[in-house]
């Protein structure tokens, strides 16, 4: 139900993920194998300008210690197998509150791979795939692990924490998995006051089971607490500063953590920027808009198919996406069998949620046209609902894992809710449908869940300057739906030390994808300390 932001770890040298797909915030992530093309690329220079006086710069702490935190920062982990060949893990403490340090603690999970050699140690560097709600162990151990450049495995520690409230760390659960097939099943297009009552009854009985389950950690999972227990990691593995690859929401993480200790930013990737200075309402609508960009895209390829079911040769992105919403409307009415073993059908919510999980990566559309056209041409939605539940990380024994709880949990803690009733919702319906014929509706209605979240927001939007920071790289893809490139741009007009690096092209995310010209300029970033030049783009 909720639409994220993650990475989408591709290449077309690594190896694929153990599974084939997953998701994080709002939007979701295919891990899929992408066989791109080695891209060219071109420097290029990008024009700043000064962001809104309205919205305050996130304040840099106190460069010393405090005392009451000299513990957790001087703290020995102790470092076992993992039980996954080469790996070590451990588990770091960190306050629950860094406001009241003695009122107990919270566990993060640790995991790493030492550098391989040869040649120098680098030192650590930290991994975070996006969400929130992504774990950062799993994306290590299942594809960075292996799959990131054997030069950057030589000279680095890759390391990986689960942020709190995620996953291995102490984690947000809030349903069983028979309500979370319920939950998902929601229908969240309403179309009368009856249906609008069940998805605010919906977003009543998730909120409220996170908050029975999860009380005294809900609290204190925001994005700040998150970066401050990054900087204690930092300090447990002997690092003078961070060094960091974040995705997606992995880019607010660490630029949140530049803005707080930018005198300890190491070299800092940030791919698939998030822009901190918007309202949740603008970044749902730009979402909208960028989901649309995306499908815009498939539409095209797919017309050029033969394999395509929602129109032929000269067939227009408009009238594929009138073919996909008229399927979505039968769905509504009549959910279709799935070959589910728990009895669940493919309904209008999972169907759309299938064909946005596709959205993040072109390598899937094959996927999606074969799974669409067992949907429309045979009454088959087992593909589509495969993908769906990939986007849920719901496995074959009917499970989820935490993802959904601690996504949602995070960004109601970071920013105040889009809307606050119904009514609200229903008053935007059209500038988000103008954004997005086909996803606006029920983008919109998604971003009604936190207006009843039993925890309220700690956090606001705010510009992240981290002045005095070492160069920052800021990677934006041209056409990502899940994180639109003009967020990057923004980000790196608000960082005083950015280099913006753009990819030209589409899909979530840049490093590891296949551009070779993007790889080269992060990998020689990373072992070198040679940003590319501000304005830099690939293609």
């Amino acid at each position: 139900m909720h639409i994220r932001r993650a990475l989408r770890p591709n290449s077309s040298r690594g190896p694929r993920p153990r599974t084939s797909l997953r998701a994080v915030r709002a939007g979701g992530t295919l891990l899929a194998a992408a066989a791109l093309l080695v891209s060219a690329c071109t420097p290029g220079t990008t024009q700043r300008r000064t962001e809104p006086a309205a919205v305050a710069a996130l304040a840099a702490l106190p460069r010393a210690t405090p005392p009451a935190l000299s513990s957790y920062y001087g703290q020995k982990p102790s470092w076992r197998d993992c039980g996954v060949a080469g790996f070590e893990c451990a588990t770091v403490k960190a306050p629950l509150d860094y406001d009241r340090p003695a009122a107990g603690d919270v566990r993060l999970a640790v995991a790493r791979k030492k550098a391989s050699g040869p040649g120098k140690r680098l030192g650590s560097l930290l991994l975070n795939p996006g969400g929130p709600g992504g774990s950062a162990i799993a994306y290590l151990q299942h594809y960075a692990g292996v799959g990131y450049p054997e030069e950057v495995r030589a000279r680095y520690d890759l390391v990986a924490m689960d942020p709190r409230g995620v996953s291995r760390s102490d984690s947000v659960q809030c349903l069983d998995d028979r309500d979370m097939d319920t939950y998902t099943q929601t229908d969240f297009t309403p179309d009368d006051r009856k249906e609008t009552d069940a998805l605010v009854a919906a977003y009543r009985k998730f909120a409220e089971g996170c908050g029975a389950h999860a009380a005294r950690l809900l609290r204190h999972v925001s994005t700040v607490e998150a970066a401050r227990d990054m900087d204690i990691l930092r300090a447990v593995l002997g690092d003078g500063k961070l060094n960091y690859v974040g995705a997606s929401y992995g880019t607010f993480l660490g630029a949140t953590y530049a803005g707080l200790f930018p005198q300890r930013v190491g070299r800092l990737v940030l791919d698939g920027a998030m822009d901190p200075s918007l309202s949740a309402r603008r970044m749902n609508l730009d979402q909208a808009a960028g989901f649309d960009g995306a499908f815009q895209s498939f539409a095209k390829d797919c017309v050029r198919q033969s394999d395509c079911p929602l129109g032929g040769p000269g067939a227009t992105p408009k009238q594929v996406g009138d073919q996909l919403a008229t399927f979505f409307r039968k769905l509504d009415a009549h959910p279709i069998p799935a070959g589910d073993a728990g009895g669940r059908g493919l309904g209008e919510s999972l169907g759309t949620i299938g064909v946005i999980a596709a959205m993040y990566d072109q390598a899937a559309w094959p996927q999606l046209r074969a799974a669409l056209t067992s949907a429309m041409k045979q009454n088959d939605g087992a593909a589509l609902l495969a993908l769906a539940d990939s986007y849920y990380e719901r496995d074959s024994s009917g499970h989820y894992t935490n993802l959904m709880y601690a996504n949602a949990a995070v960004n109601c803690l970071d920013l105040p809710a889009p809307f606050a009733d119904p009514e609200q919702v229903e008053e935007a319906l059209p500038a988000f449908e103008k954004a997005s014929p086909v996803f606006g509706r029920g983008l919109a209605w998604n971003t009604l869940n936190c207006a009843y979240w039993p925890v309220k927001p700690t956090g606001q939007s705010h510009r992240i300057e981290a002045r005095g920071a070492a160069p920052i790289v800021v990677v934006g893809t041209t056409r990502d739906p899940a994180t639109p490139y003009r967020w990057a741009q923004g980000l790196s007009r608000q960082l005083a030390s950015a280099r913006l690096l753009t990819f030209d092209g589409d899909g979530h995310t840049a490093y590891r994808r296949g551009s070779g010209c993007i790889d080269s300029a992060i990998n020689t970033y990373l072992l070198q300390g040679t940003p590319p030049a501000n304005g830099k783009r690939c293609s």
